[in-house]
């Protein structure tokens, strides 16, 4: 039997020798409690106040990456993963040229607000801060919410790099920050809305609420919403 460590809750587990036989170079990562592939991600559970928290809510990577599903076909399709928070996306198709940006507002798997809109010529990473915006300015005030974006480059903006851009006149060693007008439109509005927390999330990864706000973003695409 041999011994691991929860990469969420950090307790102790156990593997069967036979078990672990039977995948060679296999390393557990979750224990039976956290394991995604058994149980959904609550969102309840990983709200706090560590704007730096990174929650990784996927095992299924990039399952839906070559389509384009209406709202419809997803919602027919999905039911897995958080089913709490503002669910964000954005995308350009080719990368710079037409995008579009979406947003959907959950709660208990219920629909509070949604949100999308294009533009004729763009960015991926224009689109994902535009959500972004967008996500803060509808978080509620008074409430712990999670903020999902499966943009790396915007959880890293806003949770490691921002502060040292700020303090250093909005400046940084390496040269320019592309798209500082609307990063600091996005920074401005999470200070408005402290409770509201940024979380990463795999992107076509099947969850309902994650592959909802893709439709979104790419509605402007498609005669259907």
């Amino acid at each position: 039997m041999a011994n691991f460590k929860c990469i969420t809750c950090n307790k102790s587990f156990s593997i069967p020798d036979e078990v672990l036989a039977k995948y060679p170079n296999w390393i557990p990562k979750y224990c039976p409690s956290c394991n995604p592939k058994k149980k959904n991600v609550s969102t309840n559970n990983n709200i706090n106040n560590n704007s730096e928290n990174i929650v990784k809510t996927s095992t299924k990577s990039s399952i839906t990456k070559e389509e384009d599903l209406t709202l419809a076909e997803v919602l027919k399709r999905f039911s897995e993963g958080p089913q709490s928070g503002i669910f964000t996306d954005g995308s350009a198709r080719p990368n710079p040229g037409p995008g579009g940006w979406g947003i959907v507002y959950v709660k208990d798997g219920t629909v509070i607000n949604q949100k999308y809109g294009k533009e004729k010529e763009t960015t991926n990473n224009r689109m994902e801060l535009t959500a972004l915006l967008n996500a803060f300015e509808i978080a509620p005030e008074n409430e712990p919410i999670l903020i999902y974006t499966d943009s790396e480059l915007c959880v890293n903006t806003f949770t490691k790099w921002i502060s040292s851009w700020e303090k250093n006149g909005w400046k940084k060693k390496t040269g320019e920050i592309k798209n500082l007008d609307l990063i600091k439109q996005v920074y401005d509005a999470m200070k408005r809305k402290p409770l509201a927390k940024l979380h990463w999330i795999e992107s076509h990864n099947g969850f309902l609420w994650n592959e909802y706000a893709d439709s979104l973003a790419t509605a402007w695409a498609r005669n259907t919403l």
